[in-house]
């Protein structure tokens, strides 16, 4: 289904330019190439550490993007806020593409082959029609296959560098699997917990307890202070565990351990002491949190994702709509349906995804498998209410919740996929302060005329 996958493929030929954050840059005279001729030269718009864009690059990027924007019936930023906002694309794509040399990262013709029919696929066409509906659009096709070839190239450094380096640990797992069952559900977790036990029960004198509690407490500041834990216990617990297993009895499911301890796990993070004592009716414990982790087992109460059952309809950008008509055309639609329409049939007739067909149904969705802000939109309605239009890199969209189920399958699955949407979040934040650093780090001269980056 078009709309379950994010392709990162969005050539820039193709593609509205965003506003970006401007590189802090020095200004540089403009230079010609090609010498002293007499003849027409192309002068420099910006020095990237050892390479150059040179002007014409730049007007033709700006040239192509206006085009584009006036095909859309799009609002076209003023032409040297246009090359602004181009140029700095440029600047971080051009230091990218530098990087991924010199890390020896090349893209071969049958990849950029292979992702222009994938391409051409997700538009329901044969690649010649492909081609022909971009070229009719103003984009050269060389120009498209280049732009194809530069993100795949980007794509693969950013596996590189970032995408291969991230980690998701089984307490995150644990954590993200609770959260999607809301408030409280952290306690179908198994804590793994360490404790010592000073005993004073409820009936000892007041002096026994008295030193109960200055003993306990003196442990608690060994503990909090970075003391072995477990030779604590060994040393000091009167747990009936204490000499057997230094009162380490590994991960237990919540509802084998006292609440007291359940409840001072919550706040904690694995490897930390709780801070204060803990008094039950035989006397005070000192307590710490090992790990956290998914409920094992096939008990009704183990941890589950949500799965979300989700209809939309997809209106696309371009081709003649703009994206104020598709979000309107959406608001209209909307209107009709609240007011007795039937989704399924709007959908049918108006929608622009492969779900189309299927009345806009994309089925039992899980966690992680829609972009973002389709994601966000579809987790914030109740069964059966529609969004208002929500606008993601496909287009805009109306969106209707049908249901939610807890995800089917073993534990083990569901930990696989509460992995792959927390190791996705990560690395997009990882991958943009990886890129942050790298723009910093680079050497960027603008000539004056062209751009005025701060």
């Amino acid at each position: 289904m078009a709309i379950m996958k994010q392709l990162r493929l969005a050539t820039l030929a193709a593609s509205l330019v965003a506003a970006a954050s401007f590189l802090p840059v020095a200004p540089v005279q403009a230079q010609a190439l090609g010498g002293n001729s007499g003849q027409t030269v192309d002068t420099i718009a910006a020095v990237v550490n050892n390479g150059v864009i040179t002007q014409r690059e730049l007007d033709e990027r700006a040239d192509l993007i206006a085009h584009r924007l006036n095909q859309q019936n799009a609002p076209v930023p003023p032409m040297d806020q246009l090359r602004q906002q181009v140029l700095t694309q440029m600047v971080l794509e051009r230091i990218q593409l530098q990087k991924a040399k010199e890390d020896g990262i090349t893209i071969d013709d049958a990849a950029v082959q292979r992702t222009l029919e994938r391409l051409a696929q997700a538009n329901n066409m044969s690649l010649e029609m492909y081609r022909a509906r971009i070229e009719a659009q103003g984009v050269p096709w060389t120009t498209f296959t280049s732009d194809a070839r530069t993100e795949l190239t980007l794509s693969r450094l950013r596996e590189k560098e970032v995408d291969s380096k991230i980690t998701v640990t089984d307490a995150e797992v644990a954590n993200y699997i609770a959260s999607q069952r809301g408030p409280g559900a952290g306690q179908t977790n198994d804590l793994h917990m360490q404790h010592i036990f000073v005993k004073a029960p409820l009936n000892a004198s007041q002096t026994d307890i008295e030193a109960a509690q200055k003993k306990a407490e003196a442990l608690l500041a060994e503990a909090k202070g970075g003391a072995d834990f477990e030779k604590l216990a060994k040393n000091n617990s009167q747990a009936p565990d204490a000499s057997k297993n230094g009162g380490d009895p590994g991960f237990l499911a919540p509802s084998k351990l006292p609440p007291e301890f359940v409840k001072a796990a919550a706040a904690l993070r694995p490897g930390q002491v709780n801070p204060d004592l803990i008094r039950t009716n035989d006397g005070f414990e000192i307590v710490r949190l090992v790990d956290r982790r998914a409920g094992q087992g096939n008990s009704s109460d183990a941890p589950k994702l949500v799965q979300t059952h989700v209809r939309h309809i997809l209106l696309r950008v371009g081709d003649g709509q703009s994206e104020p008509q598709a979000r309107q055309k959406l608001l209209d639609i909307r209107n009709q349906i609240a007011a007795g329409g039937d989704f399924a049939k709007f959908a049918r007739t108006y929608s622009q995804d492969g779900s189309a067909s299927q009345g806009g149904d994309l089925g039992w969705v899980s966690p992680g498998e829609t972009v973002p802000e389709f994601e966000r939109a579809m987790n914030s309605l109740q069964d059966n209410q529609i969004s208002e239009p929500v606008r993601s890199e496909y287009g805009y969209h109306l969106i209707q919740v049908l249901g939610r189920r807890d995800a089917e399958g073993s534990i083990a699955q569901q930990m696989d996929l509460a992995r792959q949407a927390i190791g996705q979040r990560k690395a997009e934040q990882a991958y943009a302060d990886w890129l942050r650093e790298l723009r910093d780090t680079a050497y960027v001269e603008v000539k004056p005329s062209t751009a005025s980056l701060q």
